[in-house]
């Protein structure tokens, strides 16, 4: 009943009744004669905006409105003469047709269908057809009245509005949401034949500098034109969508193996860096794949997209123009990464953070004569952390250098509150080489200079020695640019680099650290003592000072004294500790 039609032309729905509408607006409707009835409903049937007709039970025609006769190209004359449907319509059409009337005759109820009909404008028009039975007064069936009303016009508004929402204007690629349906499809079928199936997503590289340099008109061309080289790389059964800007994400299904995919990755990598020729000007490009792979990264729909978005970006980060394959594993850590970061923030922000502070003794007198400032977490739920639990994960990164400040500005408050209590000692804080060489350090300690005063010339800064010999010309300069508020410098972990003579030379450090690790096994190891003896050497051949830590028992002590080591630290003297602690502390000697 429901002959099915290829697309349909975008066309006037309701064309013939509007035309003969048109027409007949033309021309003066019949007056009839007082009490003709029949002429007054015959007017009325005929400018009617439905298509109207009636059979009898036999399906002879026995009326039809002027509206279906110009629809369809047909006379009146020749549909009242008309014996059956096959008289006049295609046989398809007619045996639907007939079908529809015995089943309308069959049933209480009006009748519902749709047919489509060629009309004579030349194009497929839908009909939404209602059949009523007209019930004679013995009861008998005297016929049907059939009702239609072309719809196509709504059908075809329909589609075109499907259309723009799940279809890229741009491209005629998916978009997100008709992407999202797919997939879940796609999930569906693979979960239940066991199948592979890869979420891709891809995002061009060097694609801003199109549009910087030749506009979005071209960047338009340059995105249809890459939408075709995705859609060459891969198979009919597969989807390539546009999310939007410079973003695809294609959806391969079916892979027998993941090699499969990795080959249409290499595919698509290979074709989009082809130059692309946009009004004589070839323009390069290249992009970056992330890809999530099922069952491998059993997640739902959402889960994999974002997946494939992380790996997107690794892909980018690692050079561009290549895929990356998102690893669960990796993704675990980094959320806990993330989270952790956020955690530390929050700290920050919350006073969850506090400075403890090691004693430095002089070793030939045993007095106090300095103290390192080490910072504390007291961590909510896991009380307090050491720096080693907390710091890799904010190194290099902007948090690195708020907490680097924050030590800072807290250490120089703490040095103004104990001359103020009489109590002057030299106070070191360690600060990384990527928070010294960010930009407005020096600034910054200018202001804490301005507010501290004088303690700044109590402040010791320690960088790490190979911290220092990545950079030795830019940390040397920083080192003189600080030099100027009085702030002294020691190179912490001495000894674990390989600083030559020349280099030490050029560094403005006033102290050598001798490394814990030396210190700790140098009774037992030559080399290790060895080691510790040529830098309090070389120490005093540069008339600077010297700090050895990890002092851990009275032979450490005893030892590095006869060895000509300046001053000490490490538990075996007092470990790390709260400032009224350290002041309370005071006057106490190692036995």
């Amino acid at each position: 009943m429901n002959t099915p039609t290829p697309g349909l032309p975008a066309i006037d729905l309701n064309l013939p009744a509007r035309k003969n509408a048109e027409r007949k607006a033309q021309r003066p409707l019949p007056m009839p004669t007082p009490g003709d009835q029949h002429a007054i409903f015959q007017a009325i049937l005929d400018h009617a905006p439905l298509v109207i007709w009636m059979v009898d039970a036999q399906g002879r025609m026995r009326f039809v409105s002027r509206s279906l006769c110009d629809a369809l190209g047909i006379a009146e004359s020749r549909f009242l003469a008309a014996a059956r449907y096959t008289d006049l319509l295609p046989t398809a059409v007619a045996a639907a047709c007939r079908q529809a009337d015995l089943e309308c005759l069959a049933q209480a109820a009006p009748h519902l269908t749709q047919t489509w009909l060629n009309f004579v404008d030349g194009h497929a028009h839908l009909l939404n057809i209602t059949r009523l039975c007209l019930r004679e007064r013995d009861g008998g069936v005297r016929g049907i009245v059939g009702l239609a009303t072309d719809v196509t016009e709504r059908i075809e508004h329909e589609r075109q509005l499907e259309h723009i929402a799940h279809y890229d204007a741009l491209t005629g690629m998916p978009n997100r949401a008709l992407l999202a349906d797919r997939l879940s499809q796609a999930l569906a079928r693979a979960k239940r034949d066991r199948g592979l199936l890869a979420v891709c997503h891809l995002d061009l590289d060097g694609f801003k500098a199109v549009i910087d340099g030749c506009g979005h008109a071209v960047g338009d061309r340059v995105l249809v034109e890459v939408t075709r080289r995705i859609k060459e790389t891969v198979r009919a059964d597969d989807t390539v969508a546009r999310l939007g800007g410079d973003e695809f994400v294609v959806l391969l299904v079916g892979l027998e193996a993941t090699e499969e995919c990795v080959g249409s990755l290499q595919r698509m990598l290979e074709s989009i860096q082809q130059p692309i020729e946009i009004d004589g000007t070839a323009l390069k490009l290249s992009a970056s794949i992330g890809v999530a792979l099922y069952p491998a990264d059993e997640q739902d729909a959402e889960t994999l997209l974002r997946h494939a978005h992380q790996a997107m970006c690794l892909a980018k980060q690692s050079g561009r123009n290549r895929y990356h394959l998102f690893d669960a594993a990796s993704d675990l850590r980094a959320r806990s990464h993330h989270q952790l970061l956020q955690q530390i923030r929050h700290g920050l922000g919350h006073g969850e953070f506090e400075l403890h502070y090691q004693p430095k003794l002089e070793l030939r007198t045993r007095r106090l004569v300095g103290a390192e400032a080490l910072i504390r977490w007291n961590h909510p739920q896991r009380g307090q952390l050491l720096p080693a639990e907390f710091m890799r994960t904010v190194e290099n990164t902007e948090l690195e250098i708020e907490l680097g400040d924050w030590v800072v500005a807290t250490a120089v408050e703490q040095l103004q509150q104990w001359q103020q209590a009489g109590f002057e000692i030299q106070l070191s804080i360690n600060i990384s080489a990527y928070h010294l060489q960010s930009p407005g350090f020096v600034d910054k300690l200018g202001a804490c200079a301005s507010r501290g005063g004088a303690c700044l010339q109590r402040l010791q800064i320690e960088v790490l020695e190979t911290a220092a010999l990545e950079d030795i010309a830019g940390i040397g300069a920083l080192i003189k640019a600080c030099r100027q508020f009085g702030v002294g410098f020691a190179l912490d972990d001495f000894g674990t680099g390989y600083t030559s003579i020349t280099y030490l030379s050029k560094l403005d450090v006033d102290t050598l650290k001798i490394d814990q690790s030396f210190v700790r096994d140098m009774q037992q190891s030559k080399a290790d003592h060895a080691i510790v003896q040529g830098i309090i050497a070389l120490a005093r051949a540069f008339e600077m000072h010297i700090v050895a830590e990890g002092v851990e028992t009275e032979t450490h002590y005893q030892a590095l004294l006869q060895m000509g080591c300046e001053v000490g630290q490490g538990n075996g003297i007092a470990p790390p500790m709260p400032a009224a602690d350290l002041v309370a502390w005071r006057g106490h000697r190692p036995a």
